[in-house]
């Protein structure tokens, strides 16, 4: 059964989701632009022996509202609630934004991973002016385009309407933000210095983070798995979690 903490960063609370699994290691997954934990609701039944961890990013649904939001914030977040956890082993994942936090958190801090799992994500995260343009004078226009751009075709109708409910309850400029961190993220030319585990996974219909940016790092990370799950898009995550799930218990049964 999942609890719902906080921890304390600069004053202010961080929520997150935990299921307690009696263990000395740790998963925290990270959401990505305009999401929060519940993302990865479906992830809280894996079976594995790590206790199981999601964060909501500073400003983002339960979390404590900051004045300015950066990649440097998310990524000391995430530190320090390592910091205070301590894992014997940690295993960090990251949708999407996610992605490029506990991408930038490896780099600076090397030592206390022991694998990654980036899902929908990439070394480099442009992003459409489109996007952009879409956020600030409307939001229900962005929200309203969700279902093209991050689901696949065929994926049900509950599933897209509640992650677009989800997405409503996050500020504007928070999700806007958010796409900012992506679209000035580029570490390509450290992509081949990753050098624990990864299990990388892409939906086959992604738009916001074609296959191509898995691929890639597939290439260039030696000790990488990589999963490209059919029908569906850059919401893997909801849209297929039985078999994002089977990926994941694989990877880490493998990875002890």
């Amino acid at each position: 059964m999942s609890i719902f903490p906080y921890f304390e960063y600069l004053d202010k609370q961080i929520f997150y989701q935990i299921k307690d699994n009696d263990s000395e290691n740790i998963l925290i997954l990270i959401h990505g632009s305009g999401e929060n934990s519940n993302v990865w609701e479906n992830q809280f039944y894996l079976k594995i022996d790590y206790n199981i961890i999601a964060i909501d990013l500073p400003s983002h649904n339960k979390s404590s509202k900051f004045p300015e939001l950066s990649l440097d914030l998310y990524v000391d977040v995430v530190k320090k609630l390592v910091d205070i956890l301590k894992p014997k082993k940690l295993i960090l994942g990251g949708h999407s934004l996610g992605g490029v936090v506990i991408q930038e958190y490896y780099f600076r801090y090397p030592d206390d991973v022991s694998a990654l799992i980036l899902c929908a994500t990439g070394g480099r995260m442009r992003v459409s002016q489109v996007i952009f343009d879409s956020i600030k004078p409307d939001y229900h226009v962005f929200l309203n385009n969700l279902k093209v751009g991050l689901f696949y075709r065929k994926t049900p109708k509950d599933i897209i309407e509640n992650t677009i409910l989800e997405t409503s309850q996050i500020e504007p400029d928070v999700t806007y933000n958010d796409f900012k961190i992506c679209d000035a993220f580029d570490t390509l030319n450290k992509t081949s210095s990753i050098d624990v585990p990864c299990l990388i996974i892409c939906g086959k219909y992604d738009q916001l983070t074609p296959v191509k940016y898995s691929q890639f790092f597939h290439d260039k990370i030696i000790n990488s798995v990589l999963h490209i799950i059919d029908k569906s898009g850059h919401g893997v995550l909801l849209e297929k979690p039985k078999e994002v799930n089977q990926a994941l218990e694989e990877f880490i049964k493998n990875h002890k």
